[in-house]
Order: structure tokens, then C-alpha cells, then sequence
């Protein structure tokens, strides 16, 4: 099987210590598990049970409306977050009205709603291997994902109704075990790409001329230029790696390529609004000494130099796991941040099961400054893990 050879290449790559059997499980439901299950087998995660989850932005005001009804067809406010809800939580309670492997996306006034147009991820277990992505716009009034009626992806624009499909059909079957998705500010490009290969290529495409660029597989978009020429990519397994390509149309050209392979296991974050640099956390994670992470830097994406590195203060002292998200000025980077305790693989007795269906889990996010390392709270969200929960703008890669 073409996804077991390359997931087992990643991990022997990555960390040869670790027992593969059953980290290729769990990289195979990567989308499914948190940061803490990927970074050693056996790893147990007591989830620190957080308040009632909050609004981007608006720490005090609850994540989900009394009830959550279907988007509706035009008029819905920007969004703050959207989450993949599966129903079969290993502890605990799924939200209420879940639905296995749908997509809700929750206003920034609190208002919550599936999303019935984007076809459902599969749930590893019960019906199969498939994850379906959504992106939201940096403004947070469109929303791009796969469409289960057309069979290919689509942009919606949230308070006119009014979506935009692409003209290049893509099989679902292609969609991959992990999938990213990247929606362009103006809501013209889709960047799509996803593990494993399948030997078809990621794509970037133009939702309003129709155009498709080809691009390289198993990297994650995390920026892409406004005309839509130049694209962003990042990789962290089996090794961390950025790659810029400009030149992109017209489709048929090769385009220019700048490639930095990097000495260590980096997380990284969106392209930052210089359209040239990214915030970087190094991971220092291994199965004996887990949710273990570097400092806070700036890493110039043409060249890997990074500048000094810089302590994040700020944060809650059990804060253990990162996922650097969206900018919100040139100077501050979103974190979002979960609590949780680790057990070195070791401690793990070997009959012990794998979690497959990950508990709800609270993530807190927080402004972090750049220059001085100072973080301030944002707001609190529930989710199963950092792949099942999207803020506005391009993703960045774990």
C-alpha cells in the first residue's frame, strides 16, 4: 500500500526510536490526533478540562449558539473558527446535533452552523479513510472547501450566497488521509494538497479564470502572493523543508523555485505579511521526552537564516503543545495552545490501545509579539485536536 510505505518512510526518517507499527496508525489518522499523539507511540494525553469554549476575539462569549442549524443561504456574518466534529469520542461528550466528519463554522458574534454543501471526512474506524478540508478567508467572509455535490472545490462568499466552483473536477478519493486547504484573501485561489500522493499532483487553482497550476505534493501552502503568482509552501515530514515558487502563470511554465532544507524539526506558522518571512518553534519533541519545544524566531523563507530566538512569556506554565496561526499584524503571530501532560513511550505498557477517536479538547489562542516574545490572550475554543480546528487565513504546518 502506497500510504503505509510513505507513512513508514516519514517515521523512520523522523524519529527511529519510536515503535512503528503503531505510529504509522497514527499517522494515518494524522487529521484525527493531536500534536502530542504524533510525536511518540504510546504517548498518553490527559486533556486539562478548560472552560466553556469562546469566540476568536471575544474570550467571554460561548463557542456554540443554543442550537445549530444549517449555514444559511446568504446574510451570515464573518467567521471566527470552524471545527470537524466526529461522534465517537474516546472520553467524554461530542457536541451536541454532531455530525461524523462534518464541518460548523462559528460567527463572530457566536452564531454556529453546519456546513451541509462540504462532503463529510470519514471516520478511521467506522467508514473509512478520507479527510475533507475547508479554509477560511483572512477576513473571515468566505469560506472555501470540497463539495460533495460538485465534486471539486468551491468558494462561498458568506453574506451574498454566492459560490464560485472550480472548473477541474477531483476525485474524493484523492482527497488524501490529511488534507490542507489554502483560500487566497479575495477568495480567486485555492491551494489544495494532502498525504499521501496517490501520484497526482497538489493543485493551485484559479477559481474565477478557471486556470490550474500544478504544484508539488505533501507540502503545506502557508502563503501566497495577491496576484496569485508566487506560493509559499512549507514540509515537516520526513524532514522540515520551505519552498517558494513564483512565476506560477501562465500554467504551462515551470515556474521559479527556491528551496531551504533545515537542519531540524521546525513548526511553522503562515507566511507573515512581508511576504517573506515565517515564525518558527522548533520541536524538540522525542517518545522519551515528549512535548518538549524551542523558543519563538523569525526565519527568512529564501534563505532559512533565522534571526535570534526569542523566550514567549505569558503563557499558562502547563501550556505544552503549539500551533502558530494566523497574523494579525506585522508584529503579532496567533498561538494557539493546548494544556496536557505526557507520558515518555516507556511508561506506556505495550497492550495498551491506541486512542483513535480523540476527546474534545480545549485550546486556548493567544497573540504572541514577535519582536519581545509577549503573548496576551484571545480566546478559548473546543476541538479534537489542531487538525480539526481552522482560524482565518492560510494554515501553518505542524
Amino acid at each position: 500500500m502506497t500510504w503505509l510505505r510513505d507513512v513508514l518512510v516519514d517515521l523512520a526518517d523522523d524519529s527511529p526510536q519510536v515503535d512503528l507499527a503503531e505510529r504509522t496508525i497514527a499517522a494515518h489518522h494524522r487529521r484525527r490526533r493531536t500534536v502530542v499523539s504524533l510525536l511518540a507511540a504510546g504517548m498518553v494525553v490527559v486533556v486539562a478540562l478548560g472552560a466553556t469554549a469562546a469566540v476568536r476575539l471575544l474570550p467571554d462569549r460561548r463557542q456554540e449558539a443554543a442550537s445549530t442549524g444549517d449555514l444559511p443561504a446568504r446574510g451570515v456574518g464573518p467567521l471566527s473558527h470552524a471545527y470537524k466534529t466526529f461522534c465517537e469520542p474516546a472520553r467524554g461528550e461530542a457536541p451536541k446535533g454532531c455530525r461524523d466528519g462534518g464541518w460548523r463554522v462559528v460567527t463572530r458574534s457566536g452564531e454556529t452552523y453546519h456546513v451541509p454543501d462540504a462532503l463529510r471526512s470519514l471516520a478511521p474506524g467506522r467508514t473509512g479513510l478520507r479527510d475533507s478540508p475547508l479554509a477560511i478567508s483572512r477576513d473571515g467572509r468566505k469560506i472555501a472547501y470540497y463539495s460533495a455535490d460538485e465534486g471539486t472545490f468551491q468558494v462561498r462568499d458568506l453574506a451574498s450566497g454566492r459560490k464560485t466552483t472550480a472548473a477541474q473536477k477531483v476525485p474524493k478519493s484523492l482527497l488524501g488521509s490529511v488534507s490542507r486547504l489554502m483560500l487566497s484573501d479575495d477568495g480567486r485561489f485555492v491551494a489544495f494538497s494532502k498525504v499521501p500522493d496517490f501520484k497526482d499532483p497538489a493543485l493551485l487553482i484559479d477559481m474565477r479564470g478557471g486556470a490550474v497550476r500544478e504544484l508539488p505534493n505533501r507540502w503545506v501552502p502557508i502563503g501566497l502572493s495577491p496576484d496569485g503568482a508566487t506560493i509559499t509552501l512549507a514540509e515537516y515530514s520526513p524532514r522540515s523543508r520551505l519552498r517558494t515558487i513564483s512565476n506560477l502563470w501562465p500554467s504551462s511554465s515551470k515556474g521559479d523555485t527556491t528551496s531551504v532544507i533545515l537542519p531540524v524539526d521546525y513548526h511553522f506558522s503562515p507566511l507573515a505579511p512581508d511576504g517573506r518571512t515565517v515564525a518558527v518553534i522548533e520541536n524538540l519533541s522525542t517518545a522519551e521526552r515528549p512535548c518538549r519545544r524551542g523558543d519563538l524566531a523569525l526565519m527568512d523563507t529564501l534563505t532559512g537564516e533565522k534571526r535570534k530566538p526569542t523566550v514567549i512569556s505569558g503563557l499558562p506554565a502547563d501550556v505544552s503543545q503549539i500551533s502558530l496561526r494566523t497574523w494579525l499584524s506585522a508584529e503579532e503571530v496567533t498561538a494557539l495552545t493546548m494544556s496536557v501532560r505526557c507520558r515518555p513511550a516507556s511508561d506506556v505498557p505495550d497492550d495498551e490501545p491506541a486512542v483513535i477517536d480523540q476527546p474534545y479538547r480545549t485550546m486556548t489562542a493567544y497573540a504572541v509579539n514577535v519582536r519581545t516574545g509577549k503573548a496576551r490572550k484571545l480566546a478559548t475554543y473546543r476541538a479534537q485536536g489542531f487538525f480539526e480546528i481552522v482560524l482565518p487565513g492560510p494554515p501553518g504546518a505542524l
